[in-house]
């Protein structure tokens, strides 16, 4: 047998990643959740500039660097690299058909979890004692 790989193609409420990118951002808010649609239909304009900035950027080999936690992911996004700022440092994420709707700081998270090491001198009452002799 022929083994022949396929990549599964991206939908989105039905529709494929061609036909969403050729909507308008408005067009696309229509088949989002409440939420997102009304984020989307306030903030299209934000919207509409981070995407053509983007494009000039990316055509001049400069990273997309943004600290707009609060875009949602719109199709003419997918396939871009943006590093998104989490409070400290620039997060890099390469945008994927499935974050459609969500939000960029979603993917930069701001909390990381706790690592705890070995405790130091003073941290307990048997490294205190210890550290006296």
């Amino acid at each position: 047998m022929a083994d022949i790989i396929t990549k599964k193609q991206f939908f989105y409420r039905g529709k494929s990643l061609d036909e969403l990118k050729a909507m308008d951002v408005r067009e696309f808010a229509k088949l989002l959740r409440a939420r997102q649609r009304r984020s989307v239909l306030r903030q299209f304009q934000t919207i509409e500039e981070f995407i053509n900035r983007s494009k000039i950027k990316i055509s001049k080999n400069k990273p997309v660097k943004t600290h707009q936690r609060d875009l949602i992911i719109v199709p003419q996004m997918v396939g871009m690299k943006i590093q998104i700022h989490n409070g400290r440092d620039f997060t890099p994420v390469e945008v994927v058909g499935e974050m459609l709707g969500h939000v960029f700081g979603e993917f930069s998270l701001t909390r990381t979890k706790v690592k705890h090491g070995a405790a130091g001198i003073g941290a307990t009452k048997g490294s205190k004692a210890q550290a006296k002799h």
